[in-house]
């Protein structure tokens, strides 16, 4: 319904860091105000006004003189304070954008070690190549899972990419649009077709699987909104689920496949694309045939109705 590039930015987990940031943000700035009311002195928001009385000898004008000078000195006070408060939500700022970064990098290197090494042990030669402690890996919450999604997501933007170019959808019907996308996603994932089935396991664990269900809703998502549909009732979530188990089945069927260039699971593909459209076609027509069916069915029964019962309000 949604275009998911504009939805992803709230499910990444750099999205969650750029809220992290701003609460913490927030958090410095109220201690920040705390801290500048605290050097006010308690005398010098309760104390009276003085009245100077004329003629008189009394202290008044020295105590008069008093408040301006504490005045001067918690707003030095409160000056002094402040750089230092700012000095040190810079330097967090700085350190959290520089620790994603490396993040980042350590995942983004981890994936050419993937084919060879697993999705695991490559996330450590990836921290090694990039010259950082394999001891980084620890600060992922969820480790391996963690470098599976950083690919599904990378895999999704190449493909929106590929979408927002224009040039492999020109000329095609829906159902040649839908084969073409899903094949340019699986062929993303060729390269690790040998690591394939333990990124499915991963995938598959408890605590990775809303992860793993939103990024693949989006996909679907992604490319129904680029074959141009605009649904929005039921149909909506019919055509997803649909197209959703094409997908994964064809996943699976690659895995499985030897033939060269993966051609059995293309036309395994396609297969299950026309037959969906088919099966559309033929859910249209059996409505159509049921309409016609239950005209025909309710003319006859009122001409049996005014056979049976002639004169009787029955037959109208």
């Amino acid at each position: 319904m949604y275009r998911p590039a504009a939805k992803s930015f709230f499910l990444t987990p750099a999205a969650r860091h750029r809220f992290s940031h701003l609460r913490t943000v927030l958090i410095n700035a109220s201690r920040y105000s705390t801290v500048a009311a605290s050097n006010q002195s308690p005398n010098d928001a309760c104390q009276p006004p003085q009245v100077q009385v004329v003629g008189s000898s009394s202290s008044a004008p020295s105590a008069s003189s008093s408040s301006p000078a504490s005045a001067d000195s918690s707003a030095s006070s409160a000056a002094k304070e402040a750089p230092s408060h700012e000095s040190q939500s810079s330097r967090e700022r700085r350190h959290r954008a520089e620790y994603q970064d490396e993040q980042a990098r350590v995942l983004q290197a981890s994936l050419h070690h993937v084919p060879q090494l697993g999705w695991k042990t490559a996330m450590i030669e990836g921290a090694r190549e990039i010259g950082l402690s394999p001891s980084i890996v620890g600060s992922f919450p969820r480790k391996e899972a963690a470098l599976v999604e950083f690919f599904m997501d990378d895999c999704l933007q190449r493909l929106i990419d590929r979408i927002d170019s224009g040039e492999d959808l020109r000329n095609l019907i829906p159902s040649e649009s839908i084969s073409k996308l899903v094949k340019i996603r699986l062929e993303m994932q060729a390269p690790y077709i040998s690591k394939w089935p333990q990124a499915l396991s991963i995938q598959a664990q408890p605590l990775n699987v809303p992860t793993s269900f939103k990024q693949r809703a989006m996909l679907v998502d992604e490319i129904w909104h680029a074959v141009g549909d605009e649904a929005s009732d039921i149909d909506w979530y019919v055509k997803r689920t649909i197209l959703g188990g094409i997908y994964s089945s064809t996943e699976v069927y690659m895995l499985t496949d030897s033939s060269p260039d993966f051609g059995d699971t293309w036309k395994f593909l396609d297969s299950r694309v026309k037959d969906a459209f088919d099966l559309k076609k033929t859910i249209q027509e059996a409505q159509y045939l049921a309409e016609a069916v239950g005209a025909g069915i309710g003319s006859s029964v009122q001409g049996f109705m005014k056979r049976a019962f002639p004169g009787s309000s029955a037959t109208g």
